[in-house]
């Protein structure tokens, strides 16, 4: 946030949990573990990091109810093949695996991330993959990136 006494961090997310970093590791064209190598080395000023030159967008699909009370065990659709789309990539958040089944197991429970060689291109591919996922209760937000 930019104050009168300049910039300021109010909140710094970016776990491997969080959409923020869902948006930001697809993009990597440097491998990963190079960088972490240059890392615990003491030389990441050394290691050259390359970026694809696409946007990302991640539409979170959280239980109803999220934040507050949300039902949990509740079976989740579409995640087989028949739910996949190229340049979709679905990461686990709150559920789990029973069988061959995912089910839901907290609020915040799908992150469907996309890559596009723009914003519109990204967000239209990460709610096409949205479309192609369920669950009883599913909510998601309609106004990512707009």
């Amino acid at each position: 946030m930019l104050t009168p006494d300049g910039p300021k961090v109010i909140e710094y997310n970016s776990r491997f949990g969080d959409p923020e970093t869902q948006v930001v590791l697809p993009r990597l064209k440097t491998d990963f573990v190079d960088i972490l190598e240059a890392v615990i080395d003491g030389k990441l000023e050394q290691q050259p990091i390359e970026w694809k030159k696409k946007a990302c967008a991640c539409v979170v699909m959280a239980s109803g109810g999220y934040p507050a009370q949300y039902r949990k065990g509740l079976e989740i659709h579409g995640l087989d093949r028949d739910g996949q789309i190229e340049g979709v990539t679905v990461y686990h958040a709150g559920t789990v695996r029973k069988g061959e089944k995912f089910y839901t197991d907290g609020g915040r429970v799908l992150g469907v991330t996309a890559l596009g060689k723009d914003l519109p291109e990204a967000l239209a591919k990460a709610y096409a993959g949205v479309a192609k996922i369920s669950f009883d209760g599913a909510f998601y937000r309609h106004d990512i990136g707009k």
